[in-house]
């Protein structure tokens, strides 16, 4: 089915040429948010600023789920199955693939016709155009109100000005100008304050034979422009103005040709071969510092050697020259420069026998008097520059070998090689000092494009200009373009760059003018790496993953850890990763830049296959799986509360993984991003096995350590990738993960949906594991929901598989769930029995989570037997537990406890004060259940102190909270609680609220 999406005009959508509608406003602006941004994602916070225009309500996010989803079902009616809108963290995506989307095809055929141009065929490039410009429809989404939309629209309609003036441009080189008289001057009717458009009429206009037509254009022009903005026309417009005037050759269609150059004057004998400073340089003062210590040592006596290296476009020759230009009259014997080609398109690196002659003759020698070896050419430079003060300035140094020859051998001279290997060889021989060159910090980097594209336009949007420093990486040669395209761009804001920019499948052709741009610069290190080198580059740019370690690069290329080191070595001295420090267990990290990924990226869709790539996404699923597995079996003491499914896995030897994995879950933290992006491209490429068992041993990080975004989405995309699969245990394990999170945040009548199909999908495919942990879940949502026989049937079923099992782990947090059973069910003294079985099982595993909720759970049961004391020392104990666990949802619950305990005993201004700190604890996880928890426990703490009015407050807050949840049971005890402080009844009437578990 053809699909054409059309935003150039009014929002219209169309499905084999029949309209598809979509009904209201909302839905109009979430698609045209969309449509703006074809297959990125475009988050819910962003679609809620443009459909409330800025001011979304506390509903937003459920508002715009269930715009959404009606607009799925409107799809899905008039398209068929396939998803158009696919939900992606931490928003939605529009699916472009297989569907028309007239912006995206605008943007094509601009770019065609903009290469034509380049290429030398206008008149491919003007048909290019004509299809471009002919898919408009009116102002682009006209008639959507929001805000927010019309300013993305603006810049769409900002393109089409531009698009019909490059066309205009290209007609009137065509000389079709006599066709272009009528509609051009209906543009600047419609655009008076354009300049472009009134050069192109004015040109038109002469070039027709209506010279006077065209000086009154110019004439009106002016005086809209010095009427309406109150300044005076450019200098292009002026100067056309004159050249009509003088009816100058170079506006006809063939311009008279300016007179050859000169030849350059004739070489001084005091060589001062340096080129041309870089006018745009800025910043790098620490670098020039540490170059000013090489005079310091040439001051001292012998030849000193610096050596600035850095990724090429990082600006190596701009800071050499920089730095030469500064200090040549420290040189009065002259200043040497040569290109040595280490890294060129085109050109071999040179010879240093061919640089050795040019130096030479550069230094007054005569030809006939320069040998012709190598070796016999650098003794004579060594014997001319013995007494000597000259600055070799050596660009683009492929290795030490090639320079060796032109190194002094003594005297007072200065050497500056530039290159992207590491030169650290003349460290041992020379006065030594090594300049690696990076980023330019954002100050400096906004300064450099301020300086190329004009201070003023980068001062006037801040965050533009940050952002497009941060797309740019901070690398001089991209901005420098960047500042460049402004420059050209008149009528471009930041803002426009930044846009354009920000479309990674664009960013390399963006910075790509020429054969000057970022992809042929770093395509000149790519090439200079060895094979295995170049294939470890490429699968680790194919995975959605920050950094790494060599262990990753070890599993990707199946080789072992030190060899895989040495080649992320390697690519570090090539520059094309950069050293992102060591892990607290030692191990080194690497990062790309992102331009550099960016173009790794187009080298692997080259250079690989489809099955490699894949291949080694499978191949980091499989060695990060493994290592989460194994930090899950030694936070748990085995493979508890967990089930796996047929996914292969890359084990490593056991020391490494002892030296990873030193505190387990410091690495799940430090691993979250690259777990997460793993998910996402096993779901993508369809690898159910792995997105479904990474994204569930992954809930140890999750859940712990409170990422409930990341597991929702993590989990939410395993789920729909093996129900597509037709993996049910996958698809159970994944309903049951869900279902876990929606009881954290009540959403129980959902949880017990989700346990209950995933417990007939663990029962059909004989998945005992399964069938445990979706029994224990949904004994825990039963008695959230406050059917206690139920939760205890449930409970004591999962009891028995566990045990059966042997998973001694779940066995100890079902009992701890049993414990809170039989207390709501008002048997303190059965629960005791449960929960002391719990904290021996526990802390026998080191258990020390579920260790503590079992203490809780004690003394809770003391609080309902009387015995204060009891409950204190069990609180307390518990309070230490969690925050040494880092627990934070603990110890919400722990302090609640002690704050009941403390109360119990009669210390009540402590319980205040404790269960203060529960209510801050519990908005830090942050967990609405829990805070309304310990509010209804601190509003009856201070009304025993008789602050009634406070606790009233307190009270209320509560009944809010649980309502809020759905926690229908809590918000009931809530009000009662309300009552009984409204009444100022007794402190032992409000015991029911505070103790109850």
């Amino acid at each position: 089915m053809s699909t054409f999406f059309r935003i150039l005009g009014p929002l219209e959508i169309t499905a084999d040429g029949v309209s598809v509608p979509l009904n209201g406003a909302r839905q109009r602006t979430i698609m045209s948010m969309l449509l703006l941004s074809p297959d990125r994602v475009v988050s819910v916070d962003t679609l809620a600023d443009a459909v409330w225009d800025g001011a979304p309500p506390p509903t937003a996010r459920n508002q715009i789920a269930i715009c959404v989803s009606a607009m799925r079902k409107i799809f899905r009616t008039a398209l068929g199955p396939a998803d158009v809108i696919v939900t992606r963290h931490p928003g939605y995506l529009l699916a472009a693939d297989g569907h028309r989307i007239d912006a995206l095809e605008f943007r094509a055929a601009v770019a065609r016709g903009r290469e034509d141009a380049r290429q030398g065929s206008p008149e491919q490039a003007a048909a290019a155009y004509e299809s471009a410009l002919g898919l408009w429809r009116g102002d682009a989404l006209g008639g959507i109100e929001a805000s927010r939309v019309a300013s993305r629209a603006a810049r769409l309609n900002e393109s089409r000005v531009e698009a019909y003036l490059e066309y205009t441009a290209l007609r009137l080189e065509l000389g079709r100008h006599e066709d272009l008289l009528g509609e051009l001057t209906a543009f600047v009717r419609e655009h008076p304050l354009n300049e472009q458009a009134n050069a192109h009429l004015m040109l038109a206009q002469y070039r027709s034979g209506r010279r006077a037509d065209a000086l009154e254009t110019y004439r009106a022009g002016r005086r809209e422009l010095t009427e309406s903005a109150g300044i005076e026309p450019g200098p292009r417009l002026r100067d056309l103005h004159q050249a009509i005037l003088r009816d100058a050759p170079e506006l006809a269609l063939t311009p008279v040709r300016e007179p050859e150059p000169a030849d350059p004057p004739p070489r001084h004998l005091v060589p001062a071969e340096l080129p041309a400073p870089t006018v745009s340089f800025t910043g790098r003062e620490r670098e020039l510092a540490a170059l000013d210590g090489l005079l310091a040592h040439q001051d001292a006596g012998g030849p000193s050697v610096g050596a600035v290296t850095g990724i090429g476009g990082v600006g190596k020759t701009a800071l050499a020259v920089h730095w030469a230009h500064r200090v040549a009259d420290r040189f009065p014997d002259g200043v040497l420069f040569a290109d040595l080609y280490g890294y060129h398109e085109d050109e071999a690196p040179r010879r240093a026998t061919e640089v050795l002659d040019g130096f030479l003759r550069a230094l007054g020698l005569p030809a006939q008097d320069i040998p012709a070896g190598e070796e016999e050419r650098a003794r004579l430079l060594r014997t001319v520059l013995k007494d000597r003060r000259v600055l070799i300035v050596l660009d683009n140094a492929r290795s030490f070998e090639q320079i060796r020859p032109l190194l002094p051998g003594s005297g007072r001279c200065c050497v500056l090689l530039t290159g992207r290997d590491v030169l650290s060889e003349p460290a041992g021989a020379y006065t030594f000092v090594a300049v690696p060159l990076g980023s330019l910090p954002h100050r400096d980097a906004a300064a450099l494009l301020g300086r190329v594209a004009g201070a003023g336009r980068v001062d006037a949007d801040p965050a533009a200009t940050s952002r497009l420093v941060e797309l740019c990486d901070g690398l001089p040669l991209a901005l420098r373009i960047a500042g460049a395209r402004l420059a050209g761009k008149p009528h471009w804001t930041v803002r426009t760059a930044v846009v354009r920019l920000a479309d990674h499948r664009r960013r390399l052709d963006e910075l790509s003018p020429d054969e000057r741009g970022v992809r042929a610069c770093l395509r000149l290190s790519y090439r200079a790496l060895d094979a295995d080198a170049a294939r470890l580059l490429r699968l680790l740019a194919t995975l959605e993953v920050p950094a790494f370690s060599a262990w990753a690069g070890a599993a990707l290329l199946e080789v072992d850890v030190i060899e895989a080191e040495d080649l992320f070595e390697q690519l570090v001295d090539a520059q094309m990763l950069e050293p992102a420090g060591a892990g607290p267990e030692g191990q080194m990290r690497y990062s790309f830049q992102q331009l550099v990924r960016l173009f790794v990226r187009e080298r692997a869709l080259l250079d690989d296959t489809e099955a490699e790539r894949a291949a080694a996404v499978r191949r980091a699923c499989g060695v990060w799986l493994w290592l989460a597995s194994a930090a899950h079996r030694r936070l748990y003491g085995g493979d508890y509360t967990l089930i796996h499914g047929p996914a292969p896995r890359y084990p490593l030897p056991e020391d490494v993984a002892d030296q990873i994995l030193h505190d387990p879950m410091a690495w799940f933290e430090r691993e979250r991003t690259a777990l997460t992006g793993l998910i996402e491209q096993a779901c993508a490429q369809g690898e159910s096995a792995y997105a479904w068992d990474l994204t569930l041993t992954t809930v140890t990080l999750f859940q712990n350590r409170e990422y409930p975004e990341n597991w929702r989405h993590c989990a939410d995309a395993a789920w729909r990738t093996a129900q597509r699969a037709g993996d049910a245990v996958g698809e159970a394990a994944m309903l049951h993960s869900l279902a876990t999170l929606d009881i954290i945040e009540w959403h129980l009548d959902t949880a017990r949906d989700r346990l209950t199909a995933a417990l007939r999908l663990f029962e059909e495919r004989g998945e005992n594991a399964g069938r445990a942990l979706a029994l224990r879940n949904l004994a825990l949502c039963e008695r959230q929901l406050g059917d206690h026989a139920a939760a205890a049937v449930a409970g004591r079923r999962s009891l028995e598989l566990f045990r059966a099992a042997g998973d001694r782990y779940a066995e100890a947090h079902v009992l701890v769930l049993l414990a809170q059973i039989e207390l709501e069910r008002g048997d303190p003294k059965r629960s005791l029995e449960l929960s002391a079985d719990a904290v021996v099982r526990s802390q026998t595993l080191g258990a020390t989570r579920v260790q503590a909720q079992g203490i809780v759970r004690r003394a809770e049961a003391y609080v309902l037997l009387g015995d204060g004391a009891r409950a204190e020392d069990a609180a307390r104990e518990a309070v230490r537990l969690v925050r040494a666990d880092r627990d934070r949802r603990g110890e919400a619950h722990a302090l609640r406890a002690l704050g009941a305990a403390l109360w119990c005993r009669g210390n009540t201004r402590e319980a205040e004060d404790v269960l203060r700190d529960g209510v801050f604890a519990a908005r830090l996880v942050p967990d609405r259940f829990l805070e309304a928890r310990a509010a209804t426990a601190l509003s009856c703490v201070l009304a025993q102190l008789t602050w009634r009015g406070e606790a009233a407050e307190w009270a209320a807050l509560a009944g809010r909270l649980f309502a809020e949840v759905g926690a229908d049971r809590w918000e009931a005890v809530a009000r009662r609680l309300a009552a009984a402080v409204q009444d100022d009844r007794p402190a032992a009437d409000l015991l029911f609220a505070l103790a109850m578990p």
